[in-house]
């Protein structure tokens, strides 16, 4: 057997920056913003949306989610590397992990409290919980410049940090006749993200890029996927949090972290053909797993189901192996210029609908019913979605961007 650390990245792999990610991270987010928007559309297939809780089947939006996980997971070795290489030890990185992880729960309960808000019991309208919520987000966590006086930065994050906590102490939400106060629910998107950031996160960390411990690893969470959807999942992992003990979630940004391995190795010897093949052989392998355990716990993203980990983890392979053709190997990445800030600040993209939406509510704009319908809506959301995009790149020119 060979030296499982031969599959590790080299220095100079490491530094190597990867467009296609890029391009795949824009793309699922653009998409992300397209799928989030069918809500205000009527008259369009049913395939494009979620499929409904307890439906053995996905849609469109259901492989949405899993491919940005998956995606957290790629990007991982080389943001850990790229970080050990500007002096951070394992502590610092452990660290890093931790706040990126807090900032992502708190990003994410306050946005899912806006979904169940009491506007009468608050005295706020959720559009405008939304707003104010995302302009703390930025506050606190933007990239200042280096020339601009700390004491306003700290200033800025006191005040934004202040008026999340009193946002947090006058929320009431539910239907009136049970009012509830604020706290975790179900954490979100962001949340859910930040849960399996965490544990993929630290083990990235510890094992040093070692392929077969981040191996181990995906077999483990994909087991564990397996044992709590059959509600056996042995009692000495039930201090684990829900969202990390489900197994399908941090199995995805597992999978993501093993191949990015397998690419860097491939990558570092320059052989594009044996790297698309083994992509292919591992996607086949998964979807035949899925299929496998389909008839046990289904497929549906809304169970996070262990047969949803394998599908949409080969989904996203395949996807990555286009773009990292049509961009890294054929140079074509140009084509994709006009969603790059997606993929770039995709955090803060992904917080435009939100300013997008509550604008659009307070001032009671509403889009005539024709461009709500059909196929014109969709061209609708898609253009909306591309348009969050180019107002990413427009605040990232203007010195706004997020960095957790």
């Amino acid at each position: 057997m060979k030296d499982p650390a031969i599959l590790s990245p080299t220095a100079a792999t490491a530094k190597v920056h990867i467009t296609s990610i890029d391009i795949l991270r824009a793309l699922t987010m653009i998409l992300m913003i397209f799928v989030n928007d069918l809500w205000s559309l009527k008259n369009i297939p049913a395939w494009l949306g979620h499929v409904e809780q307890g439906v053995d089947g996905i849609g469109l939006a259901d492989v949405v989610f899993p491919a940005f996980l998956f995606i957290v997971g790629l990007s991982l070795p080389y943001a850990i590397t790229n970080r050990r290489k500007k002096g951070d030890t394992d502590w610092q990185l452990v660290k890093h992990v931790l706040l990126r992880t807090i900032a992502l729960l708190v990003m994410g309960v306050f946005l899912v409290n806006g979904e169940s808000i009491n506007a009468a019991a608050t005295g706020m309208v959720r559009p405008l919980w939304n707003a104010i919520c995302c302009i703390c987000f930025i506050a606190i966590w933007n990239t200042y410049p280096k020339t601009l006086n700390q004491i306003l930065i700290y200033s800025l994050k006191g005040v934004a940090i202040a008026t999340l906590v009193f946002l947090a102490m006058i929320y009431r939400g539910g239907p009136d006749n049970a009012i509830g106060y604020f706290g975790p629910q179900w954490w979100g998107i962001l949340g859910l993200i930040g849960w399996a950031y965490l544990a993929s996160g630290l083990i990235t960390v510890f094992s040093k890029n070692n392929f077969l411990v981040v191996v181990a690893a995906w077999i483990f969470f994909a087991a564990l996927s397996m044992l709590y959807h059959s509600g056996n999942v042995p009692e000495v992992f039930h201090f684990i949090p829900n969202a990390i003990l489900g197994g399908t979630l941090a199995g995805l940004t597992m999978g993501g972290v093993v191949t990015s391995l397998i690419f860097q190795y491939f990558r570092s010897k320059n052989d594009n053909k044996i790297l698309t093949v083994v992509f292919i052989a591992i996607s086949i392998l998964l979807i035949i797993l899925s299929i496998i355990v389909r008839p046990y716990w289904g497929l549906a993203k809304l169970g996070a189901t262990p047969a949803w980990l394998f599908l949409c983890s080969a989904f996203t392979i395949l996807a990555f192996t286009v773009i990292y053709w049509t961009a890294d190997v054929y140079k074509k990445a140009s084509w994709f210029n006009i969603i790059r800030p997606a993929g770039t600040d995709t955090l803060l993209c992904y917080l435009i609908p939100y300013f997008a939406y509550g604008f659009t509510r307070l001032v009671g704009f509403h889009l005539p019913e024709v461009l709500l319908t059909g196929m014109v809506g969709l061209i609708k959301s898609l253009l909306f979605a591309v348009l969050c995009a180019l107002i990413t790149g427009g605040l990232i020119r203007a010195g706004i961007r997020l960095k957790l």
